[in-house]
Parts: C-alpha cells; sequence; structure tokens
C-alpha cells in the first residue's frame, strides 16, 4: 500500500510533538553527575509505535526545529542551539534514530503487544543509549564503562515507560485507529475479517456436530 501523506498526517504529527513537549512540563528528575530523568522519551516511544517511523522521525525533527530557534520545549524549560552541546545531547539526538527503530518494528506487521513493547525496548532504549552514553562520556570526560554503568540508574523509569507506550499504543488502536497510518489500520480490517471468515467457515461443522449428538 502506498504511503501518501494527507492534511490529516501532518496534524498528527503537529499532535506528537506537542505531546511530547507536554510531558517535557512535568520538569526533570535530577539525578547527581549524570543528566536528568524525562518523561518526553514516552512521548517519542509513541510516537514511533502510533505514527510509522516516516510521521514520527517528522514529529521529533519539527521538535528539534523548536528547539534551535530557542522555544523552551524541553524538561525543565529548556531550549535553544546550546541545548545541542550539553551532556544531554547524545540522548536528544537518539530520539531521532530510536522513533525511527520504533516505527519499523512496531509497524512491521499487524499491531500487537510485543511488536510495540519490542520497538520501544530497542528503540526507546537501546538505540537512544547507544548514541547517548557515548556523547555523554565524551563530554564530560568520564570512562565510556563508567558513563555506560551509571546510566543503568535510567533503566528502570525508561522500562516503565516501555509498559505505558505499549499500553497507551494499544488502547489507541482499539478507541481510535484513524490515528494510525491506513497500513496499519487495513491490517486491523484484514484480521477482523480473517476472524469472521473463519468463524462461517466452522459454522457448518459445529451445525454437523450438534446435529450427530
Amino acid at each position: 500500500m502506498k504511503d501518501v501523506w494527507e492534511a490529516r498526517d501532518i496534524a498528527r504529527v503537529a499532535v506528537f510533538t506537542a505531546i511530547i513537549v507536554v510531558l517535557g512540563l512535568m520538569g526533570p528528575i535530577p539525578v547527581p553527575g549524570l543528566v536528568p530523568i524525562t518523561a518526553q522519551t514516552l512521548g517519542v516511544m509513541l510516537a514511533g509505535a502510533v505514527l510509522g517511523w516516516k510521521r514520527a522521525a517528522a514529529s521529533v525533527l519539527v521538535l528539534y526545529a523548536l528547539i534551535a530557534i530557542g522555544l523552551p520545549v524541553l524538561a525543565g524549560g529548556h531550549g535553544g542551539l546550546g541545548v545541542f552541546v550539553g551532556p544531554s545531547v547524545g540522548y536528544l539526538i537518539g530520539w531521532l534514530p530510536g522513533a525511527i527503530a520504533i516505527g519499523l518494528i512496531a509497524q512491521s506487521g499487524r499491531l500487537t503487544w510485543w511488536r510495540v513493547a519490542v520497538g520501544t525496548i530497542i528503540g526507546g532504549i537501546v538505540v537512544i543509549y547507544a548514541i547517548g552514553v557515548p556523547v555523554q562520556a565524551f563530554i564530560t570526560q568520564l570512562p565510556l564503562a563508567g558513563a555506560a554503568l551509571a546510566s543503568v540508574a535510567f533503566l528502570p523509569g525508561d522500562l516503565i515507560k516501555v509498559v505505558l507506550a505499549t499500553i497507551l499504543a494499544l488502547a489507541l488502536f482499539r478507541a481510535y485507529p484513524a490515528a494510525f497510518p491506513a497500513r496499519v489500520r487495513a491490517t486491523r480490517a484484514g484480521g477482523s475479517s480473517g476472524a469472521a471468515t473463519a468463524g462461517a467457515v466452522s459454522a457448518p461443522g459445529e451445525g454437523a456436530a450438534r446435529g450427530e449428538a
């Protein structure tokens, strides 16, 4: 199925950029010697799982543009070009490939809890850490092993975000499938029609069994 962008796709991109910004209003949780823990990665996970990789990437790129022009859209009211040279810049940069990876995995077939969970773990944790930890070590002059060990403090919170993103994405898919790309909606319709067909095929057999009884 050809992936055609419509006006509502642009609106969805803007909505998820806004969701990431709003999650930043909760404020960062400071961790001594480390970059702060924020809820904004939950927004990145949701963008990838719901929008798919192309629209999720667009949503994150819009966020980068807002940061670059100085809007305080990051947790703690941060913004401006200075953010891109701080110790957390690696994690920030990692949001883009992370969202892409989540979208590619979560929407690689019919949307299921395990696809969303695997996608958010790989894209929302592994990919972001793979970029964030080395950059943090370089900027702060910490040994790479020390920076990696220190990042373990983020894992419990990020795993909670994975669970929340999985639950919320699947709940949204059931309640409002129009939020998802047409290709994903088609897999949902296909699954429903397949189930209906299976029921129709099994009905004569069931009737025969009742007749034999």
